[in-house]
């Protein structure tokens, strides 16, 4: 089904704030509040439900009212700002469930908050590397101007990440999704592995290291100054924030790799074909439990590590946020056999796999690499899909190929 109008494309801006001592015992402070506020509340549904009745957002946030008048150190922080956590926490328990929905916890949870009042954030520039931005109870506060804001200002959120505290703005740059691809007809396969994050079926890899061998021996060093540290200390406080330092310039790295895979991905191809992928599931535990403990846990753990190193979910958002300003269209096909079919004959068997890049069809004796193959099957089962997809309402069920649309149809 097509789009009969147009769509406005909302985009992140991040900059790092500069904040005074006061500024951030404050964020921290809000940071708290709002940590607190959600567990309170999480625990309040939690009791409902296992009495059989339900809590939502609005008796939430009509109670959030009377707390304040009783508990004073909750006006530290923006009504705003408590609204909206507990918005976030009953779209999240609607999308997950109540008992799955975790809490935050004191020491791995980063304080983050936001304001959703758009109108109520202004924002200038001083100059070409500073701008400040006014924020309720917060005041001015001075930020790098890094990037053009380039828009509409619609929420900002801010976030502490090892050592550091960050703003990101949510504007409307006017951009809007448009109805067509601007190369019809074109499509791609990605084939995610742990050897190389991202191979396309025109022969492309897309991979990089995304830490140095100097950053995992420092991180290694940390690691055992860590061990000797009493818990609580302020000493071992500094050795985390610097492990969490390093952590930081992996997960950019890995970031800035995925949108620029994914922007190149999407302005080429109107069609862009991913196997439908349980990572969650994929990278779960082996270790079982007392009573049952798992096999080949080091292998597992081995491997859950390689998955997670690759970023194969955030290449798939990256993806589909690309594909808002291209038109591209993403398809999730079944990843079943992907690897050992031929995709000359279409011969399937597990022997033609000859090693991790090597395939030599046992049928027909087409040779490729491994990834190539793979990716030119879920190109070509994500056209077939496509196809039934716009054509296919007398057709049989049984014709169409397991698959499912998230993007949208160009």
């Amino acid at each position: 089904m097509r789009r009969t109008g147009v769509e406005p494309v909302l985009s992140g801006r991040r900059y790092r704030l500069e904040l005074t001592s006061e500024q951030a015992a404050l964020c921290q402070e809000i940071g708290d509040i709002c940590r607190a506020v959600w567990n309170t509340a999480l625990e309040q549904r939690r009791e409902y439900r296992r009495r059989g009745a339900w809590m939502n957002y609005v008796p939430q946030a009509a109670e959030m009212a009377e707390a304040k008048r009783e508990h004073p150190w909750l006006t530290a922080a923006p009504s705003q700002v408590l609204q909206q956590t507990l918005m976030d926490l009953d779209r999240t328990c609607r999308e997950h469930g109540t008992f799955n929905v975790r809490w935050r916890s004191k020491v791995r949870w980063s304080p983050a908050f936001r304001f959703p009042a758009g109108n109520r954030i202004q924002v200038e520039r001083l100059g070409r590397k500073w701008g400040r931005v006014k924020l309720p109870k917060l005041g001015w506060v001075r930020f790098r101007w890094s990037r053009p804001l380039g828009g509409e200002v619609r929420s900002a959120t801010v976030r502490h990440r090892a050592g550091q505290w960050f703003i990101s703005f949510l504007v409307n740059d006017g951009c809007t999704t448009p109805d067509r691809h601007g190369m019809p007809g074109t499509a791609v396969g990605i084939d995610r592995g742990v050897t190389v994050a991202a191979v396309t079926s025109d022969g492309t890899f897309h991979d990089r290291s995304f830490i140095t061998s100097g950053e995992v021996a420092r991180y290694r060093r940390l690691q055992q100054k860590l061990a000797r540290q009493s818990k609580g200390s302020a000493n071992r406080a500094k050795t985390v924030t610097a492990m969490r330092r390093i952590m930081r310039r992996v997960t950019d790295r890995r970031a800035d790799f995925c949108s620029y895979t994914a922007c190149r991905i999407t302005t080429r191809n109107a069609l862009v074909v991913l196997e439908d992928l349980r990572i969650q599931a994929m990278t779960a535990t082996a270790s079982g439990t007392a009573d049952r403990p798992g096999r080949n846990v080091r292998q597992k753990t081995g491997l859950n590590r390689a998955i997670l190193d690759k970023c194969w979910f955030k290449l798939e958002m990256a993806l589909l946020n690309a594909a808002r300003r291209t038109g591209s269209r993403i398809v999730l096909v079944n990843p079943a056999y992907t690897s050992q079919t031929c995709n000359r004959c279409g011969h399937v068997d597990a022997k033609s796999r000859k090693s991790q890049a090597v395939f030599e069809c046992t049928a027909c004796g087409h040779r490729d690499h491994a990834d190539v193959n793979a990716a030119k099957d879920q190109r070509d089962a994500g056209l077939a899909f496509s196809a039934c997809g716009d054509f296919g309402i007398g057709r049989s069920v049984k014709q169409e190929p397991v698959g499912r649309v998230t993007g949208r149809t160009p």
